[in-house]
């Protein structure tokens, strides 16, 4: 079998390469006659010349062009196969696993030992002198014995005992154990199953293994905190707390429940909201004081987005009306799509660092913010009450483009639309054309389709379609990588207003559209993550760089096979890579929910993945936000979400 490491030999279709020299190939070069030098690769490069006739060379150029196709196809299947061994079989492969780890994978599951230089044997060798090692079943067994343990054909003349081969291969449980004749000469060619009287003991063994390990059970299982979000809209636009008794009783109830803490949000457009610099915290004073006497922990987000727009409350809280003044003269400082419609859920990444808010950046506006918070709480900081700050980078604080705007027309499961034609943005497009050069690419797609358009539909994000030519990936990595500029630049001045307070980002799960080459969905969010490479790799190492932590967006419903099928999404093979990039590059890792309000089996998900059963590593959620409009209304089944608090703090077990 042919190994994706091996095919990664053909250079421009190398998934694993992040195309970075796509950019730095120079396009004066000029090949050697002598020998033939492969054709430099990425858009910049320039033709290659040769000796040969046209002719042929549009053959080979043909021939490449097939190969690559060849390529992606078979790289499509493979990682179709892999998210099935991930999710149905539990197997431990990492994010950009091939081939080869798979044989390794395979092998090791089936009871063979595969060293790290691809050397293969049985995990004991071969009997020497005829005979297998065997003891008696009355000595202490464990489940992974029994699971290891195979056929023995060699009978020696002894009383009757069961006896249980170690050294050969697993095989299944319900074959391996026989028991032993009085015959000397008599043989076992096959086995049977445990339900013999002969196996009364070893089957009664078996069944008290398994009692022993419960599907639902999360008794001693690593102590995963949770916090409850605080319904949006406690406080109004004048920074008051509205109602104190009303926050009281909330509290009593999130208290009863042996919850960690608390989550507030704490809105740019309330603190900020009328005068440039002029920030007013009174209401939110009020509120943490009385979160005090409750004697519970805090987390706070500095939220620099609007509330109401695609949020579940129905709260409105726009961002600060001296922001939405300068907007009416220069429009360009929102986010704006292909047809020139602006969206003000959040400022345009493209101001991060231009002057354009009454003489201040974006940047420098959030550090602002954040730094005033920091200096008006001080206290709270000091005596712990406050255990960490979420900063908000994008639309619904998500680290995301606004591509999914409901008040654009948006309805799940469109692909969204790219977020980057107001002229800030556009500006650091036409550099980075110039850049490398290629001025005419200074340009968004005109083939991206709508909010609403499936990928098919399109002939930027259909199969084998523009995303992945020079220029689709020119563009996608520009895009992408402003994302991880506003990230970076944003972290680098959070975690200098918030040191020593752990820091923490919120990502998005756009699972829809997963399944497809393209993710065209993640595509318009900023997360450059088609099938041949992975795109959270280098959003988590900024991630990394400032030492926060990566909250994830949990979905913990079960979509039906027409749901699953007809948007091709796959939750849980994005959770997956979301997952296991962000720990492989040890970052701590928590989590959100989705929905506001959960049945049993939505919470058991919840759980599930928040400590994953079979990780080697053990690793688990540090925390987890549950959010939900009020625990005093009466859809909010309070018994369920105890069940699920104790599961969290691995004290329940029959979830």
């Amino acid at each position: 079998m042919k190994s994706i490491n091996d095919d990664a030999s053909t250079q421009d279709v190398d998934p694993q390469s992040d195309h970075s020299s796509d950019y730095l190939a120079h396009p004066n070069s000029h090949p050697e006659p002598h020998p033939q030098p492969r054709r430099p690769r990425g858009f910049a490069a320039a033709p290659v010349t040769t000796n040969t006739g046209g002719k042929g060379k549009k053959e080979r150029e043909k021939e490449k062009e097939r190969t690559k196709l060849r390529e992606r196809h078979r790289r499509a299947i493979t990682s179709r196969m892999l998210a099935g061994l991930r999710q149905y079989g539990n197997f431990p492969l990492p994010a950009r696993a091939d081939m080869n780890d798979v044989l390794a994978a395979l092998a090791r599951e089936a009871g063979w030992v595969v060293d790290a230089d691809g050397t293969t044997y049985r995990q004991c060798p071969p009997p020497s002198n005829g005979s297998f090692a065997a003891r008696s079943v009355e000595s202490q067994l464990s489940g992974g014995s029994l699971r290891n343990c195979s056929v023995k054909e060699t009978i020696e003349n002894q009383t009757a005992v069961l006896r249980i081969d170690e050294c050969l291969s697993p095989a299944s449980i319900d074959s391996v154990v026989i028991a032993e004749r009085d015959s000397k000469n008599e043989k076992y060619t096959n086995a049977r199953p445990i339900n013999t009287v002969d196996c009364l003991e070893a089957d009664q063994l078996m069944q008290d293994i398994h009692s022993g390990v419960h599907e639902n059970d999360f008794t001693s299982t690593p102590y995963v905190s949770v916090y409850v979000k605080l319904p949006a809209g406690i406080i109004n636009k004048f920074c008051q707390l509205i109602d104190p008794e009303g926050i009281k009783q909330e509290l009593i109830h999130i208290k009863s429940l042996n919850v960690d803490g608390v989550v507030v949000d704490c809105w740019w457009g309330i603190v900020e909201g009328w005068s440039s610099q002029k920030y007013v915290w009174s209401g939110y004073r009020e509120l943490f004081n009385i979160i005090r006497e409750f004697k519970l922990k805090l987390q706070v987000v500095m939220a620099f987005h609007e509330c109401g727009g695609n949020d579940s409350s129905d709260a409105l809280i726009s961002l600060p009306q001296w922001v939405l003044d300068i907007g009416k003269d220069n429009q360009d400082i929102f986010f704006t799509d292909r047809e020139g419609r602006r969206n003000t859920e959040c400022l345009s990444w493209g101001i991060d660092k231009e002057r354009v808010l009454k003489g201040r950046t974006g940047i420098e506006v959030y550090f602002d913010m954040m730094r005033s918070f920091r200096t008006e709480f001080d206290d709270l900081f000091a005596e712990g009450l406050i255990s960490a700050v979420e900063v908000g980078l994008g639309a619904s604080g998500e680290l995301k483009y606004p591509s999914f705007s409901e008040r654009m027309g948006w309805r799940y499961p469109g692909i969204g639309e790219f977020q980057c034609y107001d002229k800030y943005l556009q500006n650091s497009l036409r550099r980075a054309a110039k850049l490398h050069g290629h001025s005419f690419w200074a340009r968004g797609p005109d083939n991206a389709g709508h909010y609403n358009s499936m990928p098919h539909e399109t002939g930027f994000f259909c199969e084998r379609g523009d995303y992945d030519n020079y220029y689709g990936r020119f563009f996608l990595h520009w895009y992408s990588q402003t994302l991880i500029d506003h990230a970076d630049n944003v972290l680098s001045l959070a975690t200098l207003a918030f040191e020593e307070t752990k820091i923490i980002v919120k990502v998005p799960a756009v699972y829809w559209w997963y399944k497809t080459p393209s993710h065209a969905a993640e595509l318009t969010a900023g997360y450059h993550n088609p099938t041949y490479q992975d795109g959270y790799s280098p959003v988590f190492e900024v991630l990394r760089k400032h030492a926060v932590t990566m909250k994830f967006v949990c979905l913990g419903f079960h979509l039906s096979s027409q749901e699953a099928y007809e948007p091709l999404i796959d939750p849980e093979g994005l959770s997956w890579q979301v997952l296991n990039s962000a720990w492989d590059r040890g970052l701590m890792a928590a989590g959100e929910n989705a929905l506001l309000c959960y049945g049993r089996e939505g919470y058991k998900r919840l759980v599930e993945m928040a400590k994953p059963r079979n990780d080697p590593d053990c690793r688990h959620f540090s925390f987890f936000v549950y959010q939900q409009p009020s625990l005093l209304q009466a859809n909010v089944c309070l018994s369920e979400l105890d069940f699920f608090v104790k599961c969290m703090h691995g004290e329940m077990s029959d979830l």
